[in-house]
């Protein structure tokens, strides 16, 4: 049985290309579309051997499955059919995620077709706070959101 905790709604400003590839890439995905003010609900739900992450966004909805790397310090998000993996890194009252690689269907793929991802989650004033911004080769900013 999973444990799960509901973060209440929180507002996120969702920014990223609007040209086809971008938005078809988002969609694949499940990644939101660009939007200002958007209300977000956090569904965290804990798993013996993974978590998965449900995201609410105005214009849909955002899943992925985070399990350990087989090293530690290592986190595998599962983003429909790509998997990023991640090393952590704790600043303060926040987690950096730092990407170093991912794969496409289970193959690994060369870390540059990767582009960037900043990621940094935790809490200011009390409250959860996240900034992600992913941005690709070709494609430019896929998706960048903040709250």
């Amino acid at each position: 049985m999973a444990r799960r905790r509901t973060y209440g709604r929180l507002l996120a400003e969702v920014k990223g290309a609007t040209h086809l590839p971008a938005r078809l890439l988002r969609r694949l995905l499940g990644l939101p579309e660009p939007g200002p003010s958007q209300a977000v609900e956090l569904l965290i739900e804990w798993h013996r051997a993974h978590e998965t992450w449900t995201r609410r966004f105005a214009g849909g909805r955002m899943r992925s499955r985070l399990t350990a790397g087989p090293r530690g310090g290592r986190l595998h998000e599962r983003l429909g059919p790509v998997t990023l993996h991640f090393e952590l890194r704790r600043a303060d009252d926040a987690i950096d995620w730092q990407l170093c690689g991912g794969s496409l269907l289970g193959l690994p793929l060369p870390r540059a077709w990767f582009g960037s991802v900043l990621s940094c989650s935790g809490t200011q004033a009390g409250r959860y706070a996240f900034d992600i911004d992913a941005r690709l080769p070709l494609v430019g900013r896929l998706v960048a959101y903040r709250g």
